[in-house]
């Protein structure tokens, strides 16, 4: 089939809903599909036969797009509206496939174009809204009919976690809802130097790895204000992988603050793809997360590297971790203490959840798993699409 792919966001960026779009391009244009990806003016071009990118113009006093919502993101989403109609009238498409906010324009559209509709629920776009401007929810009623016209007027909800799926199908019926969770991402091959964490710290004791951005709802300062109160024996160091310049620094100031800075290095973003090759050093991931229902894409890649995840007790991560794969507290500094202070010291304990999360992660999560879901989504839009063309 002829799929169009819209994808509101930089593309391509090293960050959670771009790469899940790659990921979802690449297994659509494997399967035979022809792929045009419409997105905004920012980010890099990548290579896959049989995938075509359109861009927005640029829209000269927006520089950067920052993640989530912001007014910045609010008038590029209007510039992506107007084009989704041009690229609707011009191409001839079987599948409009709209990730996160591109629903509501393709809904709009679809009421004259006529195509099979797939929302890719990344998130819950009323609750984001609540978060960011908390005066949004005296105008709950009207965001809440948004979302539900949005789900009703699609032809097949993928929400990426279960909590999203249980919320679509207030709406939706089940039959036509397909859980679709991110992949544990591994890599055959690295990307420029591997830094040898170890050597470059000169760390002899245990390696304990955060890996993302630096943004307040990560749970940051309750991970380094737990880390202050562990009284160890044993020698541990934190490395953070991720954040920009702005934030680490603020991040350091805290760490001075708070006398740990000599057991907390920070070595800014890696590229992704090297991920796996970070994870392999450490001995105890970190999640210190301390709101949000989706789940961190970083879990499954956490779970495949059979490595003892510490994360907290929030539906973020309670979708997909338990206490047989995960050492779980609640999202307060005593607790993260306390569960790391026992996995510094309990080698068997990291050794048993490593094992158990590298498991589920290729039982549940791996690539081929993914990509057999995506094909039976698009299975049945296919008989749906000949059953209709048949009857008319």
């Amino acid at each position: 089939m002829k799929i169009l792919l819209l994808a509101p966001e930089p593309f391509y960026q090293e960050r959670g809903t771009p790469i899940a779009v790659k990921l979802l391009a690449e297994t659509l244009c494997e399967q035979n599909h022809s792929v045009d990806l419409l997105t905004v003016h920012q980010g890099e071009n990548i290579y896959v036969k049989g995938l075509r990118i359109f861009r927005i113009p640029k829209i000269p006093f927006i520089k950067k797009i920052p993640i989530g919502f912001s007014f910045k993101k609010i008038i590029t989403d209007i510039l992506f509206a107007f084009y989704i109609l041009i690229i609707l009238g011009l191409g001839h498409y079987d599948v409009v496939h709209a990730v996160e906010e591109s629903i509501f324009p393709a809904v709009a559209c679809n009421l004259i174009c006529k195509k099979k509709l797939i929302y890719d629920m990344d998130s819950s776009l009323v609750e984001q809204m609540y978060e960011k401007w908390g005066f949004l929810k005296h105008f709950s009623w009207m965001l809440n009919y948004f979302e539900k016209w949005a789900i009703k007027r699609s032809d097949v909800i993928v929400p990426v976690c279960s909590y999203l799926a249980e919320k679509a199908k207030l709406y939706k019926s089940a039959d036509k809802v397909f859980l679709l969770e991110d992949i544990a991402f591994e890599s055959e091959k690295s990307f420029g130097q591997i830094d040898n964490i170890r050597e470059q710290f000169n760390i002899k004791g245990i390696l304990v790895l955060y890996i993302g951005n630096l943004e307040h709802y990560q749970g940051i300062d309750l991970m380094l204000e737990g880390i202050s109160l562990i009284d160890s024996k044993i020698d541990f160091n934190l490395i953070i992988i991720g954040g920009c310049a702005k934030d680490i620094n603020k991040y350091k100031s805290k760490a001075d603050q708070l006398n740990i800075s000599g057991k907390v290095h920070f070595m800014g973003p890696k590229p992704f793809v090297n991920l796996q090759f970070y994870l392999s050093q450490a001995d105890i991931l970190l999640s210190p997360r301390i709101k949000g229902k989706n789940t961190p894409m970083k879990i499954y890649s956490y779970l495949s590297s059979g490595k003892a995840i510490l994360a907290t007790n929030i539906n973020s991560h309670t979708q997909v971790l338990d206490s047989s794969c995960s050492y779980l507290v609640n999202p307060v500094s005593k607790n993260f203490s306390i569960g790391l202070s026992e996995l510094i010291e309990n080698k068997e304990l990291r050794e048993m959840l490593g094992k158990n999360g590298k498991e589920l992660a290729q039982k549940k999560y791996s690539r081929d798993s993914y990509k057999k879901k995506v094909e039976y989504i698009y299975l049945g839009i296919n008989i749906s699409k000949k059953l209709f063309q048949i009857q008319t």
